[in-house]
């Protein structure tokens, strides 16, 4: 690793942090269809829905919030394609910068940038009632699961972003993402799907993440839960690093 790596990827990204200070609405884009969806199940079809909750915002909210990384995450792809295409990044390849801290940039900012939209989603979920009796450790647990899981897709998004061809096609790949947590026992218990369904509810890794956040908020163990999605996150984390990482090289070679 360059010794210059650490300076080049604070400078790289203080870039991408102002081009987002420049242009608010990539966060409160983020923010709005997680917060819309939420105020949509809780109002609209929560009474509908038996989960053994008192409150089906505490139940729902932690599927909200990998919903909220997976449509942030898509800007990751979108900027990091503009910059493949508008040839910013062989002008830093012609620079004695480190290679790896222009993809470094774009997955800090991307964390920072999810952050901030997670922080605006559990505003607003404390405004329509969400309450938890989590201590500080739970809350961390939580901050640390997210944190994770962000950095797995946001890697997701960086192959995209240096493969596509069009620019559909770079934020196009976070569709199936979206979907995920409609699969899973983010909004209904997974006890009530039919055979099929359940077996692939049960069995893909947004169920075990949202298992574990929903017990962190509730000060329930966690039990399993906990093991298998961390070793979902850390998996897809290091897959899609070392893809991410070879396509890189072979686009700058």
């Amino acid at each position: 690793m360059s010794k210059h790596f650490f300076g080049d990827t604070a400078v790289l990204l203080g870039r991408s942090l102002r081009h987002i200070a420049r242009s608010p609405d990539t966060i409160i884009t983020t923010a709005i269809m997680p917060i819309a969806m939420m105020l949509m199940f809780v109002y609209v079809f929560g009474g509908a829905i038996s989960t053994g909750s008192d409150s089906y915002v505490n139940y729902m909210l932690p599927g909200i919030l990998l919903i909220t990384v997976a449509s942030g995450i898509a800007y990751t792809a979108y900027r990091l394609f503009m910059d493949m295409k508008g040839g910013i990044v062989e002008r830093f390849q012609s620079m004695p910068t480190a290679r790896s801290s222009v993809l470094w940039a774009h997955v800090l900012t991307s964390l920072v940038a999810n952050l901030i939209s997670l922080g605006v989603v559990m505003l607003v979920a404390l405004l329509i009632g969400f309450r938890s009796g989590a201590g500080l450790s739970a809350w961390l647990a939580v901050a640390g699961i997210l944190i994770l899981f962000t950095l797995a897709l946001t890697w997701i998004a960086v192959i995209p972003g240096l493969s596509a061809t069009t620019l559909e096609g770079a934020s196009a790949f976070s569709y199936p993402l979206l979907f995920l947590p409609f699969l899973s026992s983010a909004f209904v218990p997974t006890a009530t799907m039919p055979g099929p369904v359940r077996a692939f509810a049960e069995n893909q890794p947004v169920t075990s993440i949202v298992n574990t956040i929903r017990a962190l908020f509730t000060g329930q163990p966690v039990g399993t839960d906990i093991w298998v999605a961390l070793a979902w996150c850390v998996g897809i984390l290091v897959i899609a690093y070392a893809f991410a990482i070879r396509t890189y090289r072979r686009k700058i070679a």
